[in-house]
């Protein structure tokens, strides 16, 4: 079953990464995806928000649906909210198989599904006090296309 948090806090990939395998001797690969808030283009922080419950059962579904597509031996997705800044994680997927193919295409199909269809909401914040929601990028929704018929 996978392990689903949606938090303020910052999370330590090092530590999620050893709590994954810890003990297993069943585990061959793990694939991971570590999503960073950008700085670019004056860009002074991100704010995610959520529905908190509804948010979370909907990214567990979505591990239950990589769980049940692929063999993997764990899961791990955690993926913040609040004010984030430049340089702050803001989601990490972490998936654990026998094989590495399976890992890196159920990291792959999570990571997609996260940024297309996971219900946040973004906000960009510049500096003057300026923001804009963030809105669906084609290339992402592209992406996440190549699921749909696999």
């Amino acid at each position: 079953m996978a392990r689903v948090l949606v938090q303020e806090a910052a999370f330590d990939m090092g530590a999620e990464t050893a709590a994954l395998t810890a003990g297993r001797t069943d585990v061959g690969g793990v694939a991971s995806f570590l999503g960073v808030c950008r700085g670019d283009d004056g860009l002074a922080a991100m704010v995610l928000e959520h529905y908190p419950g509804m948010t979370e059962r909907a990214i567990a579904r979505i591990a239950e649906q990589a769980e049940a597509r692929w063999p993997l031996t764990g899961c791990t997705v955690i993926h913040r909210v609040g004010r984030i800044l430049p340089g702050e994680p803001i989601v990490l997927v972490l998936t654990a198989s026998a094989h590495r193919a399976a890992a890196l295409e159920a990291c792959a199909f999570l990571i997609d599904w996260l940024k297309t269809r996971a219900p946040f909401w973004k906000r960009e914040e510049f500096a003057g006090g300026t923001h804009r929601w963030v809105e669906a990028r084609a290339e992402d929704e592209a992406a996440a296309a190549r699921w749909a018929g696999a």
